[in-house]
């Protein structure tokens, strides 16, 4: 399995992928105008040995309080029905995290799984006095940092891009 950033020939595979991984085409919809609108931070995928396209992940740029601090929103995570329960959506996880590090993006959200994203680090955005728009399930908005002391000082409302107002 190749984890590697998105190249402009993956954009019709991706969109294949995230058509069939989700319940609707939403998420598929949101990609693209992520990408159409210059808000995509950085945007991963696995390929099999022989090229297939079979998971993705992408970070788009959140804020805190209308300021910007370089803190990315991880969404949407795909992998392949038949390549599920092989940690490809872990390897992505991982390698944009360290990719985000390397980058200087100093932490990441996420709105999921509690007991799938607490393996990667994160934590209810609730204990750093933070929370999203949206009314979800306690607990499922997270934070990670991803440099020391990012969270220090600082709470209230995290807010994605408007292309997920659409959602």
């Amino acid at each position: 399995m190749l984890i590697r950033t998105e190249a402009p020939a993956d954009i019709l595979a991706v969109d294949r992928l995230l058509k069939s991984a989700f319940d609707t085409e939403a998420e598929a919809n949101l990609v693209m105008k992520l990408r159409e609108n210059g808000r995509r931070s950085l945007s991963l995928v696995a390929s099999t040995d022989e090229g297939e396209v079979v998971g993705y992940l992408l970070f788009s740029p959140v804020t805190l309080n209308g300021e910007d601090f370089n803190w990315q929103g991880l969404a949407p995570l795909a992998v392949k029905e038949e390549f599920r329960g092989q940690g490809i959506a872990a390897q992505l996880i991982e390698e944009g995290f360290a990719s985000l590090f390397e980058l200087g993006y100093p932490a990441c959200v996420v709105l999921g799984d509690p007991a799938y994203y607490s393996r990667f680090g994160f934590v209810s955005a609730e204990q750093h006095n933070m929370h999203c728009k949206w009314e979800v399930p306690a607990g499922a908005f997270q934070v990670k940092t991803l440099a020391e002391d990012e969270f220090s000082g600082r709470s209230g409302l995290v807010e994605y891009s408007s292309e997920f107002d659409t959602l």
